[in-house]
């Protein structure tokens, strides 16, 4: 999808998508239990938008989005988390750097999703949340995807997501720490 559509439909985003996205975050912090992430724990927001799923966490946040307008209302809206403009498929961020990574149904819209998968994958220690549009045409890509590359712990079945709560696989031959 087009970077300057959301651009476009930034001022009336969060009017179009806020309980929606609210309700699908309160579901997965009722799911994630023991995997939520702790105040001195780092978190990042894949695709965050205006910012509503960055909102709900109460640790080191970091948002990032390729919208301009999207991530300036996100910072004017919560000015202690971090946010920036960016590319899924090209994260400016270190190996292992986050804790977890949340990405709520921003994953259709990758440019690349294998790739953008992999950005996410490479830059989170071990808890990822992805949540996917049950009607986007690349569902089944996507499932896919994350069922060879993740550790898929829960599958959320919401109203219009499939969300998944995941861990990272461990590479064969190895030992969980």
């Amino acid at each position: 999808m087009e970077d300057k559509f959301y651009d476009e439909i930034a001022q009336g985003y969060d009017s179009l998508h806020m309980a929606e996205q609210l309700q699908k975050m309160t579901m997965i912090i009722a799911d994630m239990g023991a995997d939520i992430p702790k105040k001195n724990e780092k978190l990042l927001d894949v695709g965050c938008g205006t910012g509503i799923s960055t909102s709900v966490w109460n640790c080191d946040c970091t948002g990032i989005d390729p919208s301009e307008e999207l991530i300036e209302i996100a910072q004017k809206k919560q000015p202690k988390k971090k946010f920036l403009v960016g590319q899924a498929e090209e994260l400016p961020f270190p190996d292992k750097s986050f804790d977890v990574v949340i990405c709520i149904t921003a994953v259709h819209n990758f440019k690349d999703i294998k790739k953008g998968l992999m950005e996410m994958k490479r830059v989170c220690k071990d808890r990822l949340v992805i949540s996917v549009l049950k009607r986007s045409q690349k569902l089944e890509e996507i499932e896919k995807l994350i069922i060879i590359n993740f550790k898929i712990k829960k599958i959320i079945m919401e109203e219009k997501d499939l969300i998944f709560l995941c861990g990272l696989r461990q590479p064969p031959g190895t030992k969980h720490a």
